[in-house]
């Protein structure tokens, strides 16, 4: 975890190769990605189990979103991404099994964007998988998790209008007009992404604009 001098600062060009020594250092080891909606954790997630191949996986946090159904009954439907809609207890208990059960393929949830809800036991962990990719917003907010997690990496952006634009972007793609896309990064996204920026100093290490 970090020291008190705060997280170690990573070059892009650098990420592979402190990947792999993370997995060089023997057992299954836990990876956290965390940044502000639309810094480009999936991107990195994604990138970093291409170059490490089969024993490689990623089990993002948004695969414990509340459903829709839930989140209406709560009063939260205009909230969906903020902290508390969702699972939390059911993503520590994932990371818990993903720790302790190395012996048996361990199933976790997909959130997919098109139909804007979970897929059950989408993604299979088999045992030989060394590196277990997680990201998501809150791995530096909910204290529980942090121990759970050999590192976390924090990842900046080069400017914040690019990484609004890209959200407001997504919004759009997946059927919201610009209007209402722009007020629900303004409203919603943003928020979360000062949640966010404050467990900073929490990390161990901050990739720099990539």
């Amino acid at each position: 975890m970090s020291g008190t001098a705060g997280p170690a600062l990573l070059d892009p060009g650098e990420v592979m190769a402190a990947a792999r020594a993370l997995v060089s250092s023997g057992g299954r080891r836990l990876l956290g990605l965390v940044g502000s909606p639309g810094a480009g954790k999936s991107t990195m997630a994604d990138a970093l189990v291409r170059d490490l191949g089969e024993g490689a996986v990623v089990v993002p946090m948004d695969g414990f979103h509340l459903s829709d159904a839930e989140l209406a009954v709560l009063g939260l439907g205009d909230r969906k991404g903020a902290p508390e809609t969702f699972d939390r207890d059911g993503y520590v208990a994932m990371l818990r099994r993903l720790r302790q059960d190395t012996s048996v393929v361990v199933r976790a949830p997909r959130f997919d964007r098109e139909l804007e809800a979970v897929v059950p036991d989408e993604i299979a962990v088999a045992p030989q998988v060394r590196l277990v990719v997680t990201e998501g917003n809150y791995l530096l907010h909910w204290p529980e998790v942090r121990p759970l997690l050999d590192e976390v990496w924090f990842l900046e952006v080069a400017q914040e209008t690019s990484r609004v634009a890209s959200l407001v972007a997504r919004h759009q793609h997946f059927g919201r007009t610009p209007a209402a896309a722009r007020a629900w990064v303004e409203r919603s996204d943003e928020a979360n992404a000062r949640l966010v920026e404050a467990g900073r100093p929490l990390a161990d290490r901050v990739v720099t604009p990539w």
